[in-house]
């Protein structure tokens, strides 16, 4: 079901609205969750519009998100029709079914769908990496701890 196009006029959004938003949401996702491209009024969508709280600011949402890519996997369960979009934050799927915003959510959804292989593919290489990167930093964090060996770590005493 593509939806992409097909949108209405809403209280809150007009379809031209709904038509730059899908498009942001396209490059957002497209350039691998740039912070850069992630946009006011997209951020403003998710938040309000598609049962995200808004953490503080675009920025804390950002982070919250796409920092961590095991978070970002997360986050893209809620546009997955395998996984029955449902809400990451609530675990319901209102924010799919809202008429004002069906029309914009679907094609979002639909919009993801089609990415979410080589999207899953980048994100789970991200992971890699940290995990990669977090083993690396604990060994040389253990290698100093260690290095300097017992006797300086035990406390000094009368007698020794």
């Amino acid at each position: 079901m593509k939806t992409t196009g097909q949108f209405k006029d809403a209280r809150f959004m007009s379809a031209q609205e709904k038509r730059r938003v899908l498009g942001h949401w396209v490059k957002f996702l497209e350039g691998g969750f740039e912070a850069r491209l992630f946009t006011a009024s997209l951020y403003a969508h998710l938040s309000q519009r598609c049962a995200f709280v808004a953490h503080f600011d675009r920025a804390g949402f950002h982070a919250v998100y796409f920092k961590d890519p095991s978070a970002t996997q997360r986050f893209l369960d809620q546009f997955d029709r395998a996984k029955g979009c449902r809400s990451v934050e609530y675990g319901e799927t209102g924010w799919i079914d809202a008429d004002d915003y069906r029309d914009i959510n679907g094609a979002m959804v639909d919009e993801a769908m089609g990415r979410l292989p080589e999207l899953r593919r980048m994100l789970r290489e991200r992971e890699v990496a940290k995990a990669r990167q977090e083993f690396a930093t604990a060994g040389a964090n253990l290698k100093r701890l260690t290095a300097g060996g017992a006797s300086e770590s035990a406390p000094q005493g009368e007698g020794n």
